[in-house]
């Protein structure tokens, strides 16, 4: 069982070049992360490729074996590895947070191992027999993001080692030292090679990455215009990839719902990280007859959802990760404001404070064009879009180019699953928003990306396909 003080001793660069790693609540130093080189990261590569095939010559009972010891590991380090995460990345200890994260990291590692995969039968007609076998890829090139540091990670190597790959696995610089502390947790359960970690630059280090032949898959979580770079990058080796982009997700609430009933999952749909996910709610279309009603439910809900250092019990909600997020938040905000949009909560943030805290916004009777409705704004600040048309409504959800997640709220099932089944997004939740499940498959439409992640689907995803006949 690792302490928080071990644990970042083992993570924290000795020598070398360095990068400060700075507590978003606080702006204090807690570390330094190690910057590695592109030689490195080639002998990295290396390692996991001479790995890979006795890892893939296990059993398959034998790898998940494994994979439950590793999620054993998780839970005897869990603390300590939660700290670190919200001293890192900013999200409190408590609520759908850091012991949350690293929760996950364990349910998804278990589910991963879990999940049947068997041989499919796909012609016994007595003369032609043929079967379909899901063989590993080799090595798996994984980039993770700031916004879920641990858990994504795990959403990248699970199903990778799961199907007999290894894993080079690089995450975010601003969150660098939570992507190394988990894998050096999960590696003293996984045999030497399976899993590796670089720490570098994206620019250097992620496009190196991407770019070496001995990459068979790479799997990134980020941004649309960082993914469309890697396509490019990858194109050289025809490199198989799983992209989950950036969203702009739209939720579309019906004249039938109970306003302060739908409050909460509106809310956390919305808010949960601090607005920092990529699948959150981060636009909100209600109906011109419950508008008023809704609006005042929902911020009456947000006014009693404390924000503060994530490292104090009763905060709920944190601070952006970092300026930059804190900046693209506050101009789109400032932007609502000056064409003349209603602010219902919040808007007023202390610029001069140490931490990078954004009160929780609300912004109704906004245009549905400004900026803060078509700009994803990756943090805790919500436009509500009054509509009398639900075929506008539908429209307006539409008309973006990201497409990964969405949501219909509503008394009427049938008539949501009616109204979900016109929305262009890779997942449409009713009466939720942003609820991800280990067993169910994930992935963006449009330019949210391409690929499955979770479930069997996900499983295939990081495997290559190989037909046996005859």
């Amino acid at each position: 069982m690792d302490t928080y003080e071990s644990l970042l001793a083992a993570v924290t660069a000795k020598n070398g070049k360095t990068n400060e790693v700075i507590d978003p609540a606080t702006g204090e130093l807690i570390g330094l992360a190690p910057v590695h080189g592109v030689d490195e990261l080639s002998d990295l590569i290396d390692k996991a490729a001479a790995a890979q095939p006795a890892w893939a010559a296990l059993s398959d009972d034998e790898r998940r074996q494994y994979m439950h010891r590793a999620a054993d590991a998780i839970e005897a380090s869990a603390e300590a590895l939660a700290e670190l995460l919200s001293r890192e990345q900013g999200k409190p200890l408590n609520g759908p947070n850091a012991r949350f994260e690293v929760g996950g990291c364990v349910g998804w590692l278990r589910t991963a191992a879990d999940t049947p995969l068997p041989v499919e039968t796909l012609v016994d007609d007595g003369t032609t027999y043929a079967e379909l076998h899901y063989r590993p890829i080799g090595v798996v090139g994984a980039i993770t993001p700031w916004n879920w540091p641990m858990m994504i990670a795990i959403w990248q190597i699970a199903p990778s080692i799961r199907m007999g790959n290894t894993v080079v696995i690089k995450p975010a610089e601003t969150t660098s030292l939570s992507g190394l502390a988990l894998a050096a947790v999960m590696n003293q359960a996984l045999p030497e090679g399976v899993l590796n970690t670089i720490s570098g630059p994206g620019s250097v280090i992620g496009d190196a990455l991407v770019r070496n032949a001995k990459i068979g898959k790479v799997m990134f979580t980020g941004s649309t215009p960082t993914g469309k770079k890697i396509i490019e990058a990858s194109a050289g080796n025809v490199t198989r990839l799983t992209l989950e982009l950036g969203g702009n997700d739209a939720g579309i609430v019906l004249p039938d719902v109970d306003p302060t009933a739908i409050a909460e999952g509106l809310f956390w749909g919305a808010f949960i990280n601090t607005g920092q996910t990529c699948a959150a709610l981060k636009r909100l279309y209600v109906h011109d007859s419950v508008y008023d009603a809704v609006v005042d439910a929902l911020a009456d809900f947000a006014r009693n959802v404390p924000m503060g250092n994530g490292l104090e019990d009763q905060n709920a909600l944190g601070p952006l990760q970092n300026k930059k997020q804190f900046e693209i938040v506050d101009r789109l905000v400032e932007s609502a404001k000056a064409s003349g949009a209603r602010v219902v909560l919040g808007g007023n943030p202390e610029r001069d404070a140490k931490g990078y805290f954004y009160p929780t916004t609300l912004i109704a009777d906004i245009d549905p064009q400004n900026d803060l409705v078509i700009e994803e704004q990756f943090g805790p600040a919500l436009p509500i879009i009054r509509y009398t048309d639900l075929d506008e409504a539908v429209a307006q959800a539409n008309s973006l180019e990201v497409g990964l997640g969405a949501s219909v709220w509503s008394t009427d099932i049938k008539r949501a699953r009616e109204v979900a089944s016109r929305i262009q997004a890779g997942t449409v939740w009713i009466n939720a928003h942003g609820m991800v499940d280990p067993r169910v498959p994930f992935g963006g439409a449009k330019q949210s990306g391409y690929g499955m992640e979770f479930g069997v689907e996900g499983l295939k995803a990081v495997s290559q396909p190989q037909v046996v006949s005859g």
